[in-house]
C-alpha cells in the first residue's frame, strides 16, 4: 500500500457473525455454507487484495450474540463488520465490498510516503506526469488503478477527503515526498515546467475554482 509510517499503525477491526452459537433453548444445528464461503473469500481477500494491511480479525457466533450486530443493522448471518460498520450481510461476501472497506478505513489513520502516481494506461495525462518525473530523474511507484482494485480504492480514499466528496476524481492523481499534488498540470508547476493550454483537456479535480 501506498502508506507506510514509522510506528505501526493500528489494526483495522473485521468482524463476522456466523450462522452458529445458542440463546436460551435455541441452537444453531445446520451449518451455513454462505458462512463458510465468506470465510473464505476472507482468507484470500487477506492474502491478496490486503495483503500488508493490518487486520484483527474475530469470527463470533450469531445467536450467541444476535443483539450485538444488531445494534448496527447487521441481523441476517453471515454478517460482515469492518470498524463497526455492516458491509455485507445474508449472503457470502463479495470480496470488493471488504477490500474497498479495509482500504478506507487504513487510509485514514496511515499518511502517503514516497512518490506516487495513480493513473490508467489510457490516460495521456499519466504518460506526461511520469514522463516529468522520469526527466527530473525522480522514482517513483506508479498505479494502474484500472487493472489494480486496491490501486482505485486507495485513491479515492485519499483523494477525496482533499477535494471534497462530490468533486469528480480524475487520473492521474500524484504524491510526492508525501504531499498531495494533484494532476499532471500541478505536477509540472512543482518541477518548473512549462505546459502548453489545451482546450480540449477536461478539468482536473484539483484545478482552481473560476469565479
Amino acid at each position: 500500500m501506498a502508506n507506510a509510517e514509522s510506528t505501526t499503525p493500528k489494526a483495522v477491526n473485521i468482524v463476522v457473525y456466523r450462522w452458529a452459537g445458542a440463546w436460551g433453548p435455541f441452537k444453531v444445528t445446520i451449518p451455513c455454507g454462505e458462512c463458510a464461503l465468506t470465510r473464505d473469500v476472507i482468507v484470500d481477500t487477506l492474502v491478496h487484495e490486503l495483503d500488508g494491511i493490518a487486520v484483527d480479525l474475530a469470527v463470533r457466533d450469531w445467536l450467541t450474540e444476535w443483539w450485538q450486530p444488531l445494534l448496527k443493522g447487521g441481523w441476517h448471518a453471515p454478517i460482515v463488520m469492518v470498524e463497526g460498520k455492516v458491509v455485507s450481510q445474508g449472503q457470502a461476501l463479495n470480496r470488493g465490498l471488504l477490500t474497498q472497506a479495509v482500504i478506507d478505513a487504513a487510509a485514514a489513520r496511515t499518511a502517503v510516503s514516497g512518490n506516487h502516481i495513480f493513473g490508467k494506461a489510457s490516460c495521456p495525462h499519466c504518460q506526461r506526469a511520469k514522463q516529468y518525473l522520469d526527466e527530473a530523474g525522480i522514482a517513483y511507484t506508479y498505479h494502474d488503478v484500472v487493472r489494480d482494485p486496491r490501486a482505485l480504492y486507495e485513491m479515492l480514499a485519499r483523494v477525496k477527503p482533499i477535494i471534497g466528496p462530490k468533486t469528480p476524481v480524475t487520473v492521474p492523481q500524484i504524491w510526492l515526498d508525501g504531499s498531495y499534488i494533484g494532476g499532471a498540470d500541478q505536477l509540472s508547476e512543482q518541477l518548473h515546467r512549462v505546459v502548453e493550454p489545451n482546450p480540449e483537456r477536461g478539468r482536473n479535480s484539483m484545478s482552481p475554482a473560476t469565479s
